[in-house]
């Protein structure tokens, strides 16, 4: 039994699964997901390791297509396009939607150089255009006053907490609609862990975000909806604080006490 009250129904969807089902090879890792995800609002994966939290989050970006074996089926929608239809331009598609990984991945090039990439891919050559885009980005992941004077610095002499939000003025760089993060917190110490939460706070006004965590409070404290999975289902989908509070299946409420996960 899943409860699904999609209380999306209030606001405008911006992805949809049908009937989701995902392989590895034979391995059958989701079963028939199918959600709706709000625009501009956070919304959490949660659920044990090996659930298939990050193999779904992968596969709103088609992150998963770098696998050999791995096999989608079913429909994923973002503004009501099947992002798996053959006419797709992938590069198009991660442009939309960003994804921020567990653990920071800056290049080992200056800090500009890091936020520049991604628009210079994309055609962007002018330097006055390059630095502003850098400066809107890194004030968006609210790292700007932090390295305004050392941008031609590399980018690898960050804290670990700095690489993260570089990571995510990465993502925002490119001017996506969509931020994915697969725990984007989960190697970082609490005072940093609390700058990438209120950043997605602030984020959240204009980008739909879906993260990843295996944190039960830090779902609780950063999004609007919250989707509970277990062995590659998904078992509960709700208001966050209905999820938490009074959850409508026992296998969540078990996971949210502890008892098992």
């Amino acid at each position: 039994m899943v409860t699904h009250n999609n209380p999306q129904n209030d606001s405008e969807v911006k992805i949809q699964t049908n009937h989701l089902n995902f392989y590895y090879g034979a391995v059958q890792a989701l079963f028939d997901i199918s959600m709706n995800i709000s625009a501009r609002q956070v919304t959490a994966f949660i659920g044990p390791s090996g659930c298939g939290k990050s193999t779904l989050l992968r596969t709103l970006n088609r992150m998963n297509d770098t696998i050999d074996i791995a096999r989608v089926e079913g429909e994923v929608f973002i503004d009501g396009r099947d992002i798996y239809k053959d006419d797709v331009n992938v590069v198009d598609l991660r442009k939309k939607v960003g994804m921020v990984f567990q653990k920071s991945n800056p290049f080992p090039k200056s800090i500009f150089e890091n936020i520049a990439y991604g628009p210079r891919i994309h055609g962007i050559r002018n330097k006055k255009e390059l630095g502003g885009i850098v400066e809107t980005s890194l004030k968006g992941a609210g790292l700007w006053d932090e390295v305004k004077d050392r941008l031609n610095d590399n980018a690898m002499g960050l804290s670990g907490g700095q690489q993260q939000r570089l990571c995510i003025a990465r993502a925002l760089a490119v001017g996506p609609e969509i931020l994915l993060m697969d725990e984007p917190a989960s190697a970082l110490d609490p005072k940093s862990t609390t700058r990438v939460e209120d950043l997605i706070g602030e984020l959240r006004e204009t980008y739909t975000i879906v993260i990843v965590t295996h944190n039960m409070q830090q779902a609780s404290r950063v999004s609007d909806y919250t989707a509970f999975f277990y062995e590659g289902s998904l078992i509960e989908y709700d208001y966050t604080k209905k999820i938490f509070t009074n959850p409508g299946e026992k296998q969540t409420e078990d996971y949210i006490t502890g008892r098992f996960g």
